[in-house]
């Protein structure tokens, strides 16, 4: 009998902790994330561009002429004939561009979730080739709605997004310029 009673006491529990997870999960719905500890991929699509012109022209110039001749009983003086003139011109042109892709995949995890519902997310993907190493970060706030069916977030419905790309190795070290020449550059 005591054992009948342990077995029934053991069902009870798994069922109740099963019917809650069931509450909070439909049987018909997709399983998407939306809890502290689940695991979203994240699809980064991040395309940058931003260009700039400034053209300037100026222009300044003067001029004073005079002359004075003689004639009739001042005919003894000469025709004389002076002029002043002054210039100034600027011109400038200048010009900036930039461009920018990231595309990656990587998987963030749900760190909290805020007052509005709102999934906080982390993540971090480490790339290693040849003691190279490419390291993609990832943080922001991602609407429960914004996942989609197969547990993906494009990083563009990501808020507060911070991406960061960096790198570590032997190819990211002859990219930066030696302390010899940034040491130069800040001197002169």
């Amino acid at each position: 009998m005591l054992r009948i009673f342990i077995l029934f006491f053991i069902v009870l529990s798994y069922l109740r902790v099963f019917a809650q997870d069931v509450i909070n999960r439909s049987l018909f719905s997709d399983q998407k994330a939306f809890k502290v500890g689940d695991v979203l991929t994240i699809i980064v699509v991040e395309v940058s561009s931003a260009e700039s012109k400034a053209e300037r022209d100026a222009s300044r110039s003067g001029n004073i002429n005079g002359s004075v001749s003689g004639s009739g009983a001042l005919g003894f003086i000469p025709e004389t004939g002076f002029s002043i003139g002054t210039g100034n011109e600027f011109k400038g042109q200048g010009s900036t561009s930039t461009r920018g892709t990231v595309k990656a995949k990587l998987s963030a995890r749900i760190v909290k979730v805020d007052s509005t519902g709102n999934l906080v997310i982390e993540g971090k993907r480490i790339v290693n080739v040849n003691g190279d190493a490419q390291i993609i970060k990832i943080k922001g706030v991602v609407r429960p709605s914004d996942v989609n069916w197969d547990n993906t977030v494009y990083s563009y419905n990501i808020a507060d997004a911070e991406i960061e790309l960096t790198g570590k190795g032997m190819i990211y070290r002859n990219q930066s310029p030696s302390w010899i020449t940034r040491l130069l550059h800040w001197l002169f």
